[in-house]
């Protein structure tokens, strides 16, 4: 458990926040943020979805294709192939805004090339990259099909963009909190087993040898209430905990569920200093 004690802010002290990670795997991340409010957590989930950068194909140009499918198509799917856009692989791109070029160059984007005669199906692992370290994050996503003599060329050019702009440039696929599920039971009443066994999660488990009802996976709780309205006597009660929250984060692949935590935590943190830098002014 990572925690976070007299957390600071420009030299002002905070509250001591917890953090305890509960699942980490390449591509999702789920976490327990305790001692924390509704407006912190949701913006960080919110600058995960929408202000972390990420890196996708933006212009497609299109020298030939005598597939069956449209242009419009092809440069679509294109765009929603996850591009390999960690910190380590993106490291040195300007923001297409921010270069000096008029359209597009080496310092702002990487291009793809794509030159495929059939039959056969064209998948992401036939996009040749300028760039080995930034390639598709999956082989096997089918793009075409062509048929006996059919050809595609085509340069793909990626970009780093924002999720505010287009879904493209999401950097989660699940960016989600909820508050720590509470279940407490009225021990004056009699055991209700009712309410066990109305549990789609199976998160109650009716022990009636000991005559009780035990919680198990209590993280796993949706507070659906159904074990709440179906005890006729009001023995069980589901609540949550105010200031602690369940946070989970998964990726299409192109980068680390890790990175996009810490990426968004950076840029909340530099927002702060921007409002409290504009309100001493």
């Amino acid at each position: 458990m990572m925690v976070l004690d007299d957390l600071e802010v420009n030299g002002e002290e905070g509250s001591n926040m917890e953090i305890e990670v509960k699942n980490k795997d390449e591509n999702e991340i789920t976490f327990i943020i305790r001692d924390a409010e509704v407006p912190l957590v949701n913006a960080i989930r919110r600058i995960a979805m929408m202000e972390v950068p990420k890196l996708a194909i933006e212009d497609v140009n299109i020298v030939q294709n005598d597939s069956a499918m449209f242009n419009e198509v092809l440069a679509h799917r294109l765009g929603l192939t996850p591009i390999v856009s960690d910190i380590a692989a993106i490291e040195g791109l300007n923001l297409a805004d921010e270069c000096d070029c008029e359209d597009y160059c080496p310092s702002c984007s990487v291009s793809f090339t794509l030159n495929k005669t059939g039959p056969g199906i064209v998948y992401s692992k036939d996009l040749s990259s300028t760039d080995s370290t930034i390639k598709s994050v999956y082989d096997t996503i089918p793009l075409l099909k062509l048929k006996n003599d059919e050809n595609v060329e085509l340069e793909a050019v990626a970009k780093i963009g924002f999720g505010k702009d287009h879904a493209k440039w999401m950097p989660t696929t699940v960016c989600s909190y909820k508050q720590y599920p509470k279940i407490t039971f009225n021990e004056d009443k009699e055991v209700d087993y009712g309410c066990a066994e109305a549990c789609p999660r199976g998160i109650l488990k009716a022990d009636k040898r000991s005559k009780k009802i035990k919680v198990q996976n209590l993280e796993n709780c949706s507070m659906c209430k159904s074990c709440f309205r179906a005890s006729e006597n009001g023995y069980i009660d589901v609540g949550f905990e105010p200031n602690n929250f369940i946070f989970r984060i998964e990726t299409d692949g192109a980068m680390p569920p890790e990175e996009v935590l810490l990426k968004a935590c950076e840029i909340l943190g530099e927002k702060a200093d921007k409002f409290i830098k504009f309100s001493k002014e």
